[in-house]
């Protein structure tokens, strides 16, 4: 586990929530609990990242609904979901929801450690690959339109003398187009730059005049 992250566990049995929370925190876990989908819901906003376990059957809001609203709010925690009523429809329903993991009750102390650490690391991974996005996204959008209309271009395959001849600009003024772009990019090479392209979602023109 890496520091920082807490297992939030959602659960209308109490005692199986607090059966829950001691076994992971006897781990060196840090742990939050829910009474109900909402309750975690409600405080989602403040809540420190990690990952999610939650009971499938529970009243106002299921394990499955909760996955959806979770997906729809645009949350990056891992879910596991726990149910004493496993079967092949609900295992496909729970992982086309976002699901990482399904443990059926009763489950057994290791499987349950086993999917908590791995979920907390994929969170952790997601969490790192939101922050790179938007680190490559923010360089990108620094490039000027000239620029960009290069970059656009490079990544098509075009040499440098078609790039020159389809803008009406120099072969010069293509390689310091695209130096400045390496720069602004800080890319190492065209592969390398061309893989940020196509990785990241500009979300809107980038580049100004």
């Amino acid at each position: 586990m890496r520091v920082g992250q807490t297992v939030h566990v959602i659960d209308d049995d109490a005692a199986l929530r607090d059966s829950i929370r001691l076994f992971l925190t006897n781990e060196g876990l840090n742990v939050q609990t829910y009474a109900s989908a909402l309750e975690f819901l409600g405080a989602l906003g403040s809540l420190p990242n990690g990952c999610i376990v939650t009971d499938v059957r529970m009243p106002g809001m299921s394990g499955l609904e909760l996955l959806g609203r979770i997906s729809a709010l645009g949350q990056t925690m891992p879910v596991i979901v726990v149910t004493g009523h496993a079967d092949v429809p609900l295992a496909v329903t729970a992982m086309k929801e976002g699901a990482v993991d399904l443990l059926e009750k009763p489950f057994k102390a290791e499987n349950l450690i086993g999917a908590v650490r791995r979920a907390l690391e994929l969170g952790q991974d997601a969490l790192e690959n939101v922050a790179n996005a938007e680190e490559a996204r923010a360089r990108l959008a620094s490039l000027s339109t000239r620029e960009t209309e290069v970059l656009e271009r490079l990544v098509k395959g075009q040499p440098n003398k078609v790039i020159a001849y389809d803008m009406g600009i120099s072969p010069r003024t293509v390689e310091v187009h695209r130096a400045n772009v390496m720069r602004k990019t800080q890319t190492a090479n065209l592969s390398e730059l061309i893989r940020m392209f196509l990785n990241v979602d500009l979300g809107g023109p980038p580049g100004h005049a």
